[in-house]
């Protein structure tokens, strides 16, 4: 079973200023000399669109898919594999700012596991009861705040 992220607009205003800021930091330079050379402005174009889809990239396809033994959590290049038997407690989170997370919505859930490296991962499934259904049915032992 495959749950895509929610996406709320507070990460679409926030992706927006991430973009503009990158952008003025790439380009600045630009206005400041005036005249640049056509290998700089390319160079320059380049590390800004390669930049930009890497993050976009990584914010925009986000999925959870349930197989058989694990959980897999994907963001462009960011994976995490969970096993089920891992999983300790599900819980509701609204903080996107620290841990580790592959999410693009405040109203998130936070999975503890005990194999994590940061203790969590912070999803963000855009029908989260459903989630949490799929997340008892494969984990009995799971504990689920609600």
């Amino acid at each position: 079973m495959v749950f895509r992220s929610e996406i709320d607009t507070f990460f679409i205003r926030f992706m927006l200023i991430v973009v503009l800021i990158i952008g003025v930091a790439t380009f600045w330079p630009l206005f400041l000399e005036g005249g640049k050379a056509l290998p700089v402005i390319i160079i320059l174009t380049s590390i800004f669109l390669i930049v930009i889809s890497f993050i976009l990239w990584s914010a925009f396809s986000v999925k959870y898919v349930f197989y058989q033994d694990y959980l897999f959590v994907k963001g462009g290049p960011f994976r995490s594999r969970i096993q089920y038997e891992q999983i300790t407690k599900v819980s509701p989170t609204t903080e996107i700012f620290t841990g580790y997370r592959i999410l693009s919505s405040r109203d998130g859930l936070e999975i503890f596991y005990k194999t994590a490296a940061l203790g969590s991962v912070k999803i963000s499934p855009k029908d989260k009861k459903e989630f949490i259904n799929e997340i008892k049915e494969r984990c009995p032992n799971v504990k689920v705040q609600e």
